[in-house]
């Protein structure tokens, strides 16, 4: 890569504290406000319709986990690939890998469409709803089905955008669509009156609008990524899958920890203990969309200082990494704890039984804040660094391994409160692996 090349990429720059956050702070304001809007959804369906359309939305839950899973697979593992031949200078080639990636992921999308919307009923039946929430399921979950393409793509579109190095375009996608989503939510739910119909028309719009903004921004010559004519090249997909597999992991164990949390509080409260466990698990994605974004806005520059060989900017960089992500589990976790209370009390009225469930979880739950910082941003290293199976490992154990069997033992001695003790305890024992990994591979990958 000549000079010329090198300033205007930056990926390239000698970052230090403060530019690498200014760098990541868009994709963190753009994750930040994606948990918000995510948890509007949550908050309109909860207020205009009622606990149980809201226990419902859970319910389907594991479907959306699956397909933000496929979709955030080929984006995380395609986009350490592209970064990494961009830091070798292969500039072409990855436009041409950028644009077989956008278009593998639209036709995985219209697949899952086209299944999901045939086998409906069946699926929704084997993910535990009840005679009482199964209507409210199928609306919900045919309208999302409906926008499936456009869900992979503006995924897609998210992740690449960053490592175009354009990170404030991809945070005025995310904040337009957001904003249009809270926006036609409640047009849909209050002056329609759609119901729980409406709340999902209002997601599927916020997932086309950035895919179809985006394509116009890659299709303009956007950043340092811009589509081609592709190469059919099957292994580069292999490689993609394989490389982000770690995040299908953590998206499909989700599915299932979902799955396993609303079959234990059915068991345990009722439809009143799935509105509750709802209520956490959306408000446990707002405040860890931090680590999240953090994490999406600094992979491109490792993968970018990998593919280049620069040991010294690769190991500074995690170092900032790790720092920032000490800081903000602490801040993270006293914010949980002092604001649990008023968070739940947003989608559930006091002196109600969703209520006094939930309140109770949050005395407990926010522990898994002090842990899950290190173990989302070390997952997302490992991806960027193009191995898959370590970040695998990482995903696998705190968002379902350690989840599982902790599920399956707790509640039984402790009833509902060892359902809320099995993530913190999951992520702390997770936290434990990643130190050890940490260490093992210092010298492999040169990032201490």
């Amino acid at each position: 890569m000549n000079s010329s090349q090198k300033a205007e990429n930056p990926l390239s720059r000698n970052f230090t504290m403060r530019s690498l956050l200014k760098f990541a702070f868009p994709t963190i304001l753009m994750m930040l406000f994606m948990g918000l809007y995510t948890v509007t959804d949550t908050i309109f369906v909860a207020r205009f319709v009622n606990t149980d359309a809201l226990s419902a939305m859970n319910i389907v839950c594991p479907v959306v986990n699956l397909i933000v899973g496929l979709g955030t697979m080929l984006a995380t593992g395609g986009s350490a690939v592209i970064a990494r031949k961009m830091g070798a200078g292969e500039h072409a080639r990855a436009s041409q890998d950028f644009t077989l990636i956008v278009a593998a992921g639209g036709v995985l999308g219209v697949l899952i469409a086209v299944l999901g919307a045939a086998f409906a009923d069946r699926l929704i039946w084997s993910l535990g709803a009840s005679e009482r929430l199964f209507p409210y399921c199928k609306a919900y979950l045919f309208v999302l089905l409906c926008f499936t393409p456009a869900s992979i793509i503006q995924v897609l579109f998210q992740n690449l955008i960053v490592t175009a190095g354009c990170p404030g375009i991809g945070m005025v996608l995310g904040i337009s669509a957001g904003a249009a989503n809270i926006l036609l939510d409640y047009i849909f739910m209050v002056p329609l009156r759609m119901g729980i119909r409406g709340a999902a028309l209002g997601t599927g719009i916020g997932y086309l609008l950035p895919a179809v903004l985006g394509a116009l921004f890659f299709s303009a010559g956007g950043g340092s990524l811009r589509f081609r004519m592709p190469v059919l090249d099957m292994a580069l997909l292999a490689e993609s899958c394989t490389n982000g597999f770690s995040e299908m992991v953590s998206q499909a164990a989700a599915a299932v920890t979902t799955f396993l949390f609303n079959r234990t509080m059915m068991g345990l409260l009722g439809e009143d203990g799935v509105a509750a466990i709802t209520i956490m698990i959306y408000t446990q994605f707002l405040l860890t969309v931090l680590f999240i974004g953090f994490s999406m806005g600094v992979a491109p520059v490792i993968s970018y200082n990998y593919g280049k060989r620069d040991w010294a900017q690769l190991k500074k960089v995690f170092s900032i990494g790790v720092r920032f992500v000490a800081f903000a589990s602490i801040a993270v976790f006293g914010a949980a704890l002092v604001f649990g209370a008023p968070l739940v009390h947003v989608f559930a009225e006091r002196e109600t039984a969703v209520y006094e469930i939930a309140r109770k979880g949050f005395l407990i739950f926010p522990f898994s804040f002090l842990f899950c910082g290190l173990n989302i941003y070390s997952s997302a290293m490992f991806t960027a660094l193009s191995n898959g199976k370590l970040s695998a490992i990482v995903s696998f154990l705190r968002t379902f391994g350690l989840i599982a069997v902790l599920l399956l033992i707790l509640p039984e001695l402790l009833g509902v409160t060892g359902v809320w003790l099995a993530v913190p305890a999951a992520e702390l024992l997770t936290m434990i692996t990643v130190l050890i990994l940490l260490h093992q591979n210092r010298a492999r990958y040169h990032y201490a």
